[in-house]
């Protein structure tokens, strides 16, 4: 290794390729689903991958990662965020590769299907998802353990859902998020004592003739509730 000290540093250097993969997570109202396609390149081609690209040089990290979004699922302005970086000098079998993974988060029900299908894409509930190339499970892991962290803090969970959504529906979510059963009525008695959710007049008649209220998130509400020193623990 050459330190960047003297005029020459940057001659002779190795060049490495930086990639930035992309954990996409999507809620269908019942499942957390995962974003997977199959690799159309050699090496491993044919296998369960996360999707990702080469970044280029007129590309930051961030627009990078934005753009393979974009281009899957064909959404803008959609919860993305970088995870970590993934280094080991034989993660991939092609070339030396240094991958910055990002995670996102999307209603399935906003993503345009058809942007998918070119890809050879397939939504995997998260508890089914099949095995994946190099060290994408270690990826797909780290981005569920963050998001169940950062959901004490910030209300990431509620990207996955649409602007109104009953309590059931809420805990549901948080039940794929945490992978366990949560108590009803203790969730719904913690859930309005947090006083983030607004109550609509309008109900989702699906599951019962009586329905369920629609609420909506409150983000003023979470703000205010989280800067006194509250956490968003269920």
């Amino acid at each position: 290794m050459q330190l960047l000290n003297n005029k020459n540093a940057y001659r002779n250097q190795a060049k490495i390729l930086v990639a930035v993969d992309c954990v996409i997570f999507g809620f269908d109202s019942q499942q957390l689903k995962l974003l997977l396609f199959k690799r159309k390149v050699a090496p491993l081609k044919g296998a369960w991958s996360l999707i990702g690209a080469f970044v280029e040089e007129n590309l930051s990290l961030n627009d990078a990662a934005k753009q393979v979004v974009f281009d899957l699922t064909g959404l803008h302005n959609i919860f993305l965020e970088e995870l970590q970086t993934y280094s080991n000098v034989d993660r991939d079998p092609g070339e030396r590769v240094i991958s910055v993974a990002h995670y996102s988060l999307i209603r399935i029900d906003d993503f345009d299907i058809n942007s998918v299908e070119k890809y050879d894409a397939h939504w995997f509930n998260i508890d089914e998802i099949p095995e994946l190339i190099i060290d994408h499970k270690q990826m797909v892991d780290d981005a569920i353990l963050k998001i169940r962290k950062k959901t004490r803090y910030q209300p990431i969970g509620f990207e996955l859902l649409p602007e109104g959504f009953t309590i059931p529906q809420l805990q549901i979510l948080y039940e794929c998020i945490y992978q366990k059963k949560l108590d009803d009525r203790n969730f719904r008695k913690k859930i309005l004592s947090f006083d983030i959710l607004t109550k609509t007049t309008q109900k989702d008649k699906s599951s019962s003739k009586k329905g369920a209220f629609l609420y909506k998130f409150n983000k003023e509400k979470f703000n205010s509730f989280i800067s006194k020193g509250y956490n968003f623990e269920l």
